[in-house]
């Protein structure tokens, strides 16, 4: 898959970090009818949604579909059924928006898998897909604990998530696609340089100096 895509998927901007403390006052505001408050919520978890997206789009579909596009009608949906949600918290929230993200995957691998695959693709299920996605925001939390020294117990596993998406957001495609491949879909140094039709020093090279920008990154962000 083309580093096109992904430029196209990402704004190169993110909220800062305090935005997030404002997150349990967005939700009951947006709760009392505030479309502003439910559209800064939305915005809020906009790259994390993106990269959970990116990473079953490319490691378990590998079809040429947009992550923005998942994304951009997944929020619509939620949108739709905000009213429905009865959480307090920016935890449940994400919880809600993945679960939405989850049935709207479910349905790309329904309708887009190759017919050799009809079978099997009958037999992926919601809990599947979201063993997936749990898979994925632990190597993305792992690179975070890495890279970001300040990270502690304080923030929950969906806030070093968010944290690190953000972060990646801000990189330069490159970056961005050999930290996806080696570090959120867990590829071999051989299998990214052959995505990135590079040698395997190249990729590894390429990899190492990501996790410096990402670390850069991150530790601007820690002071915003």
């Amino acid at each position: 898959m083309s580093n096109q895509l992904h430029q196209e998927s990402y704004l190169d901007t993110a909220p800062s970090n305090s935005d997030y403390t404002k997150v349990d006052s967005l939700l009951k505001a947006a709760q009392s009818g505030d479309t502003t408050a439910l559209s800064t919520l939305f915005g809020l978890y906009q790259n994390y949604m993106r990269l959970l997206a990116a990473s079953q789009i490319r490691a378990r579909l590998r079809v040429r579909a947009s992550e923005s596009d998942i994304v951009q009608e997944t929020m619509l949906n939620a949108a739709r059924g905000f009213s429905e949600f009865r959480g307090t918290t920016g935890g449940e929230f994400v919880t809600w928006l993945r679960a939405i993200l989850t049935r709207r995957i479910q349905t790309l691998i329904q309708t887009h898998v190759e017919a050799q695959v009809r079978d099997v693709r009958r037999e992926v299920s919601l809990e599947a897909i979201g063993k997936w996605m749990d898979q994925s925001s632990v190597r993305l939390e792992n690179v975070l604990m890495a890279n970001d020294p300040s990270a502690g117990t304080q923030l929950v596993n969906h806030e070093r998530s968010v944290r690190v998406a953000n972060a990646l957001a801000l990189l330069n495609a490159d970056h961005r696609e050999v930290l996806m491949l080696r570090s959120i879909e867990g590829l071999d140094f051989p299998d990214v340089a052959e995505r990135m039709e590079r040698s395997h020093g190249a990729a590894r090279m390429l990899w190492l100096r990501a996790v410096e920008a990402l670390r850069d990154k991150l530790e601007v962000r820690n002071e915003r």
